[in-house]
């Protein structure tokens, strides 16, 4: 469901979300079997860790901090946590990198060099960026939580110094090297796309997660409202080792209904609407129950009579919502998009097919929701055929490799999808989009990658009905095939 469609329901309120949670295993708001367990360590080893997102310097996100304590030897060994510095009430991310000889501490803070020294339970580091800045962490131990506060400069005023408070959490160790899969059952959702959102469950690159959705309304397989209108989310999932700059894979391994019905409306957006429609368009807008013959893998029109009698349509799951949290800044609602998606409403996000996304925050933290039943070009009517779903997806994680915009994967094509305030900015974006895949992928020059455009790539209109659009522009991978593809494609793409 788009923005719009959303803002029929009233305008969702921004969601209010719990901070940084211990451990998966005993999180209140969820439950979830997971086949690895979070805190299989060995008993003689202390775990510390911090994590921080771009640069010190402006910055100062949250930091992914990996290291690993050896409480009684000199050995030294490396682990994963997250911390949140809290700059004048707003909150950064980052990733850090530590180790521990004896009772010195050396690594990385955000790529910057570390240095420090714990003395029991109370932790000091200094990071020094490459404008020789320095920043001064002092924190205090407390089972899978670091908590203390940070000394950085002045972000107006270098000379000058400013504390920050700063909080860390543990990530838990992965016992195995081999793919996991894991079943997560939420009882919590969201309404925005935000990295300030505890993650409910942590998994690595090339591990599965089965989940479920429930509709844009808000209402579970069961009839049940269990989150406030408004396109609510499930996740996010932090993928350990994911860091800005590089792409997240999701594949799409199975999405499969399981309800009914799907709500829908008897509309035409307004950016669909012809002038001959105006003297009719009181008429429109008004609710409809579909019946879903998941047997058959027919969506009908309950209730439809006239010359609408008998009329089907085929079942083609999709979801509407899938995204990574922005960068540092305000959250983004659940009803827009980004350029790490967001309520794409684009109808080639369905089973089988793998979908690309720029990485803003340590561990991506994705979140995927807004099932449709099944929807045309655009979503014009404002909703689609709004449901619940069952979801079972993997992932993957191209290192270094940033991408401007959302990509999508079939057996067939490549797609990449262009979001902006008007067509023709989208028209642009996905155009830029395609020429820079053509280019990372196959190392085509502009030149280049304008012949392949101009005698073969397909457009058509993704989205219509929020307060972006989206235009998808299209390729068929079979005339790419004498082409020598630079990169080879991740595990399970199509």
């Amino acid at each position: 469901m788009t923005a719009a469609g959303s803002c029929a329901r009233r305008r969702p309120e921004r969601h209010c979300p719990r901070r940084y949670h211990r451990t998966e295993c005993n999180q209140p708001d969820a439950i979830f079997r997971h086949v690895v367990p979070p805190d299989a360590l060995p008993p003689s080893h202390v775990i510390l860790g911090a994590h921080l997102s771009a640069r010190h310097t402006m910055r100062f996100p949250i930091t992914l901090l990996c290291f690993f304590i050896t409480s009684l030897a000199n050995a030294t060994a490396t682990d994963a946590w997250v911390v949140k510095i809290e700059r004048w009430g707003n909150p950064t991310y980052q990733s850090m990198h530590l180790e521990q000889n004896g009772m010195d501490l050396a690594g990385t803070l955000g790529g910057d060099p570390l240095v420090g020294r714990r003395d029991g339970d109370q932790i000091a580091f200094t990071v020094t960026d490459s404008s020789s800045n320095r920043y001064v962490y002092r924190g205090t131990l407390d089972g899978a939580v670091l908590r203390g506060s940070s000394d950085h400069p002045d972000t107006n005023v270098p000379h000058r110094r400013a504390q920050h408070a700063f909080s860390a959490r543990r990530l838990p160790q992965r016992v195995s090297t081999a793919p996991q899969r894991h079943v997560f059952l939420p009882t919590n959702y969201s309404n925005v796309f935000s990295a300030e959102r505890d993650p409910v469950l942590t998994i690595w690159p090339g591990d599965s997660v089965r989940t479920s959705t429930i509709d844009s309304g808000g209402v579970d397989e069961q009839g049940v409202t269990r989150a406030l209108y408004g396109n609510p989310q499930t996740g996010p999932f932090f993928v350990v080792g994911a860091e800005p700059g590089d792409t997240l894979v999701v594949h799409l391994r199975r999405l499969r209904l399981n309800r009914d019905y799907a709500d829908s409306l008897d509309d035409i957006v307004g950016r669909a609407r012809a002038t001959s429609m105006a003297d009719k368009a009181g008429a429109l807008g008004k609710p409809v129950r579909w019946h879903l013959d998941r047997e058959r893998g027919l969506a009908s029109p309950e209730h439809a009579g006239g010359n609408l009698a008998g009329f089907a349509v085929p079942l083609r799951p999709m979801l509407g919502g899938l995204a990574l949290a922005p960068a540092d800044g305000p959250p983004l609602s659940t009803g827009d998009t980004g350029r790490a998606g967001g309520n794409m409403d684009f109808n080639e996000v369905v089973e089988g097919n793998s979908v690309y996304l720029p990485v803003q925050q340590p561990g991506a933290l994705l979140y995927l929701g807004d099932a449709h039943a099944a929807q045309g070009d655009g979503e014009t009517s404002q909703w689609a055929l709004e449901t619940s779903m069952e979801v079972e997806f993997a992932v993957h994680l191209i290192k270094g490799k940033a991408i401007n915009m959302p990509r999508v994967e079939s057996p067939t094509h490549i797609m990449v999808l262009g979001q902006a305030g008007s067509l023709d900015e989208a028209l642009r974006a996905a155009t830029g989009g395609m020429v820079q895949w053509l280019a990372q992928d196959y190392g085509l020059s502009l030149p280049e990658s304008a012949l392949v455009l101009g005698s073969v790539v397909k457009y058509s209109v993704a989205n219509l009905a929020g307060r972006s659009v989206g235009m998808a522009a299209k390729i068929d991978k079979a005339v790419l095939s004498r082409l020598q593809r630079l990169h080879s494609q991740p595990p399970s793409a199509p």
